[in-house]
């Protein structure tokens, strides 16, 4: 369990040092949890988390249905926590989020 926390924070840790030095910049305004949680990964694909915008790396995932997605988010899945470091968002919520992340920026 140690080395689970370990790795997620190691993770956490990279995501914001990413995020710092490469701020991206999308077209359009995000949902506002995006920047406090799925933004410290997704923004610029850290520990194999599909990129935010970029459509192709979305693809497979998207082919799962949005139901699988939220799913993901709200059980956790590889280096990503559950709730996906937002534990106050509803499913809608992450459906929001999930379908900024996967559309073409």
């Amino acid at each position: 369990m140690r080395t689970v926390a370990f790795i997620r924070n190691t993770a956490r840790v990279v995501a914001l040092a990413a995020l710092a030095a490469a701020p991206a910049v999308f077209a359009g305004d995000p949902p506002p949890q995006y920047a406090a949680s799925c933004g410290a990964c997704h923004a610029v694909g850290v520990a194999g988390a599909p990129a935010t915008g970029n459509a192709e790396a979305w693809a497979p995932r998207m082919e799962k249905g949005m139901e699988a997605l939220v799913a993901s988010v709200r059980n956790g899945l590889n280096a990503m926590p559950p709730g996906g470091l937002c534990n106050s968002c509803s499913d809608e919520d992450y459906a929001a989020l999930i379908t900024y992340m996967a559309t073409a920026q």
